[in-house]
């Protein structure tokens, strides 16, 4: 038995991927996040703001309040005087350095679970799926502030990075999902003909997991891979949100949409909300028209 992903000729799941719609506006959306993203030096040079910059001559008015979209400030400015446009570039880069690697660590550590709990019945797969039960068990906020609180050392300053903080915490909860996927896809291709012949043939169990087994499952961990990214996404502006993320002053989507709403100076520069909003937005909405794309195609049916 083939894998949709080692079908004859050279990369022919890309193509099909390339071709399906809803697959390329994922792409061109993620994309331009992408290479806002990249261009937020850029946007920062050309504008004279840095993301972490205050001017309060300039963007504030005389009672205080944050100027709208202007000449100098496309998207207006903030209660500090800081150029939200470029605060939201820079959102970006926090948003996709949380949110890759922290579903990538996850998958990588689901899956390794699921294949040995799927594979290997009875005593091995019930302390796997006990160990995974007992993840899914702990408050995700109320774990993510107990780490955040065992993080700071005797002179209050972070001991790990917080960012790296937010990594760890995340990927602790998302691992569980890609574990109860793959075990449940492996219990049903260990069954298989093509397992058993591989096995009275005489290769190892480790060959047949890794050489039969994970090419199998793989496009659907991919696919949900696509998945849970921005669902892990939003879990950092969550995080950060309420504080215990990405700390202040760094630009951080969900530190800015916190800081709007608790200082209510929306209502008075409303792309003060919108220029995070709407790049979360973009975002998620790419990732789910990716996925739904790689779904349509690995399994159309």
């Amino acid at each position: 038995m083939s894998s949709p992903l080692t079908r004859p000729g050279r990369f022919p799941v890309l193509r099909d991927i390339l071709r399906e719609p809803s697959a390329r506006i994922g792409l061109v959306l993620v994309g331009a996040v992408v290479l806002a993203a990249l261009l937020a030096p850029v946007a920062a040079a050309l504008t004279g703001h840095g993301p972490n910059q205050q001017f309060r001559a300039e963007a504030l008015t005389e009672t205080g309040l944050p100027t709208g979209p202007n000449g100098d400030f496309w998207f207006g400015a903030d209660g500090n005087g800081r150029d939200v446009l470029v605060r939201t570039l820079y959102g970006a880069r926090i948003s996709l350095l949380v949110g890759i690697p922290a579903t990538t660590l996850a998958l990588l550590i689901g899956t390794a679970v699921g294949l040995v709990a799927g594979f290997f019945p009875g005593r091995t797969d019930r302390l796997l799926s006990l160990g995974t039960d007992v993840a899914l068990s702990f408050p995700f906020v109320v774990t993510a502030l107990s780490l955040v609180a065992l993080n700071k050392g005797g002179d209050g300053r972070p001991l790990l990075n917080p960012v790296v903080l937010v990594i760890i915490v995340i990927s602790l909860f998302a691992w569980t999902a890609f574990a109860r996927l793959v075990r449940n896809l492996v219990v049903v291709l260990r069954e298989r003909p093509f397992v058993e012949a591989a096995l009275s043939l005489g290769a190892s169990r480790r060959r047949v997991v890794v050489r039969e087994i994970l090419p199998n499952v793989l496009p659907v961990v991919v696919v949900y891979w696509a998945v849970q990214l921005p669902v892990n996404i939003m879990l950092e502006a969550t995080l950060s949100f309420l504080g215990v993320g990405v700390q202040a002053p760094t630009a951080s989507w969900g530190s800015m949409i916190a800081e709007a709403q608790r200082s209510s100076l929306y209502q008075v520069q409303p792309w003060f909300l919108l220029g995070p909003g709407i790049a979360m937005f973009v975002t998620v909405l790419g990732f789910n028209t990716i996925s739904s794309g790689v779904r349509n195609v690995l399994d159309p049916g």
